[in-house]
This record gives structure tokens, sequence and C-alpha cells, in this order.
């Protein structure tokens, strides 16, 4: 296995992970698979996130089922494609569904990838067989902070640029990142490369800039859509957070989130005690278990009573 990506990712994965690529015309999209089973669960990262975010979930999945951590294009190991639009979002995790799945996929999608998710749901229903929603973004939240979370990364952006120290508080975060993932010193450098490697790129970044400003644009497009589209009839969990926003607009974003599960028969809300926003980093058996629920569920029909972590 070539890339450092995939090989740290194997190198704390038992049984490790398998590269895959798919030809999308001039670029190729890339993942990483471990595990056996069904239906396939594909995992759909936050805005400007590679795959590697799903380590802490990868191995008690691929113990289930087959499991697929994506890159989107320009993120992680995948080509970039520009310019970056909802509708080459949506048509590229098609695809890979598609392409993937051997039938209908069971998608777990954090923040923006919930959203590409719903859309997904919406416009190709017969390629999920079920859905969990992690701390999805929703349309009626995004101009609450938007423009908040856009001050504060530009404003960090400047100072590290004066410091002269993007190189190094990168290569610092990644170090703490490895530190929490293993202890040991080999498999540390390997996921600390593949973090470094995840921003090794231009177009990483330019991906990651207009990514964040995908959904405020489309707000009125997105809003249309939801009130003339409903999720197809398959086994949803939506899962929120509690920390990491000031309680009011924690409130509201949760509030979205429980009618986002209200729409389906099938539909479950989650509020994960003690969860940040990257709930499968946080509080990654939440995730874990949620995924291999709405598996079940998914394959065999049998009735399962969801968790509530209360």
């Amino acid at each position: 296995m070539k890339d450092v990506i995939a090989q740290a990712m194997s190198a704390v994965i038992p049984g490790g992970v398998e590269r895959g690529e798919l030809v999308r015309g001039e670029r190729v999209l890339r993942w990483v698979e471990a595990g056996a089973g069904g239906p396939t669960v594909v995992l759909e990262a936050a805005s400007g996130t590679p795959a590697l975010t799903w380590t802490p979930v990868l191995s008690a999945l691929a113990e289930q089922t087959r499991v697929i951590a994506y890159d989107r294009a320009g993120l992680g190991a995948s080509d970039p494609a520009m310019p970056v639009t909802i509708d080459s979002e949506v048509d590229d995790l098609s695809a890979l569904l598609s392409h993937t799945g051997n039938g209908p996929c069971v998608l777990v999608a954090h923040s923006w990838g919930g959203m590409l998710a719903q859309l997904v749901a919406w416009a190709h229903p017969k390629l999920i067989a079920g859905l969990v929603l992690v701390d999805p973004a929703h349309e009626d939240f995004q101009p609450w902070t938007i423009r908040a979370a856009e001050a504060v990364l530009t404003r960090l952006s400047v100072l590290r640029r004066a410091l002269g120290s993007a190189g190094r508080s990168l290569r610092e975060q990644a170090t703490q990142e490895a530190s929490k993932r293993s202890g040991d010193p080999r498999v540390q450098d390997l996921l600390i490369a593949a973090e470094l490697a995840c921003n090794a790129h231009a177009y990483q970044m330019r991906t990651s800039t207009a990514e964040s400003q995908l959904l405020r644009t489309h707000i009125p497009a997105v809003r249309r859509l939801r009130a003339c589209s409903q999720l197809p009839d398959v086994p949803l969990i939506v899962l929120s957070a509690t920390r990491g926003l000031p309680k009011g607009l924690r409130t509201r974003w949760t509030s979205l989130q429980a009618q986002i599960a209200a729409t389906t028969v099938r539909g479950e809300h989650v509020v994960v005690p003690d969860a940040a926003h990257y709930i499968h980093d946080s509080q990654p058996e939440a995730v874990t278990t949620a995924a291999l629920t709405v598996g079940d569920l998914a394959r065999d029909g049998q009735a399962r009573d969801v968790p509530s972590w209360e």
C-alpha cells in the first residue's frame, strides 16, 4: 500500500484497509475500505474534512460489516474538481454509492456531509438502505453561525501567516491527534504523516474554502428542495451533539435536527451527552452503534430499540 493515508489507517485498524478508486472523467475519487458483509456502510465527512477523520469508528464498524471512508474530490487522497459545486458533490457521492455498494448502502454522514446525504437521498432513494446523520448541517441554521465562524478562521489564518507558524501549528495538532489514537511511536508517525498529506496541496485548501461557502450560497434552493422532497422510507437516526456552541445556538440547531428525524416514520433523534460536533471523535460508540443499528434494520427488517445514551 503506497499512499501514506492508507498506510496510517491500516496501522490502527486490525486487518488493515484496502484502497479503492473510481475514475470520474479526468479525475479519480479515492477511499479506504475494510470489513465484509452488508449492507455496505459509507462514511461521508464534514466540510473540508478528509476520510481520515473517521479513523475512531472504522475498526468497530469493520468487525461487523463492510465500511468505506470516502474522500470527496479535492480532499484527502482524491483528485480535485474545480469548480466545487453542490451538484458535483452530489453526483460524485451518488456515483460512489452506485459503484461500491453492491446494493443500497447505509450512509453515515457528518455535518456538511449530512446535508449532501439528504440531497442524495432525495434525488436517488434507491441507493439508500439507511441513514445516520451525525450533527448534520441544516440550511435554516447556517446563517446564524457562518459569518462568525468565517471571521474567526480568517483571523487565525492571518495570525498564523504573520507568525510564520502555519506548518508548525498543523504538525502540533497532528501530533496531538496521533497521540490520542495510538501509544506506538511508529503508528503515531504514520498518523502525523497522513494528516500532513491531507493538507499538502493548495487544491485541498481551495476545496475546503469553497465547501464552506456552498450551503450559504444555496440556502433558497435547499429550502425549496426540502419543501417538495421526502426522505426514503428507510431507517434513519439523527445524532445531535451537546458541546461546542452557546446554549441558544445549540438548542436551535438540535431542534432543526429533530425536525429532520420527524420527517419519516422510521426516523429517530438522539441527543448524545457530552458530545462535541465531531461526535465520532468525542463519542465514537454513539456513531458505531447507530450505524450498526440502522444496518441491522435495513438488512433484516427486525425491530430494534435505538439507544438513548442518556
